[in-house]
């Protein structure tokens, strides 16, 4: 899903003009923005928590002259989802796998079987 669909949805749902719900979800994630740049957490009880994490320096490779170079210490943003949320997720898709409805793509594994042996 799109930012635009998910405004759509929104405001299908909620009965709130597109234009309005644009502008409260735009200073949703300025706000998020804000309080992570400044070292914030951002928790959402029963969704997930917004929150920074720490990357120390390290020797990275640049691709076209093949030399290291020195990657600075920095903070990356991290979502977690909160237990009820994981939960949630995991139930409805449960019940989408029993219906039939989706389909588990498995891993290809590039063992043998034992009836390759033939």
């Amino acid at each position: 899903m799109r930012k635009s669909e998910l405004i759509n949805r929104l405001a299908e749902r909620t009965g709130v003009q597109k234009v309005d719900v644009l502008v409260t979800l735009e200073a949703f994630f300025q706000e998020v923005k804000d309080c992570l740049s400044v070292g914030d957490e951002v928790y959402i009880r029963g969704f997930g928590s917004f929150t920074t994490k720490y990357r120390a320096t390290k020797i990275g490779r640049h691709i076209m002259k093949n030399e290291p170079i020195e990657i600075p210490e920095h903070y990356t943003p991290c979502f977690k989802a909160a237990k009820q949320f994981t939960d949630a997720i995991k139930e409805a898709s449960i019940a989408q796998i029993a219906s039939g409805k989706v389909v588990v793509k498995r891993a290809n594994n590039n063992t043998k079987d034992e009836d390759d042996d033939e």
